[in-house]
């Protein structure tokens, strides 16, 4: 039940950032871009801490915003740089996301696999 209200979070964010238009100066898009990516990476991580039982707000929200930041301020840093230290942001991040959402899938198939329907004990009555 408490996976519920950060699921209805994400998906309220996703509606509301899809209906309002706002529109990003084109120099700003590659900073904003890494910065969202950083920030899912928390909401992720976010989702299996609570899956793990092991969750903290002051965590979730410490991170979001310092990955978002750091992650922006490293593509800003590269640009005058004139290196593209942009895609180690997004490798880095990027892999987390996955790694996160692939913990998630996890538990979610081993709750299901609890349940009677999906355990196949229904064919050995038949």
């Amino acid at each position: 039940m408490r996976l519920v209200l950060p699921i209805m979070g994400l998906i309220l964010g996703a509606y509301i950032g899809s209906t309002l238009t706002f529109q990003l100066p084109a120099v700003y898009i590659k900073y904003m871009s890494i910065a969202v990516l950083a920030s899912l990476d928390s909401v992720f991580g976010g989702i299996k801490a609570i899956m793990e039982k092991n969750f903290d707000g002051a965590t979730l929200l410490t991170g979001f915003f310092t990955n978002a930041l750091v992650a922006a301020l490293l593509a800003y840093l590269g640009d005058r740089l004139g290196v593209d230290l942009y895609y180690a942001a997004v490798f880095a991040f990027g892999v987390r996301l996955f790694q996160n959402l692939a913990i998630i899938r996890h538990h979610i198939l081993t709750s299901f696999k609890n349940i009677k329907i999906f355990s196949g004990d229904d064919h050995e009555r038949q």
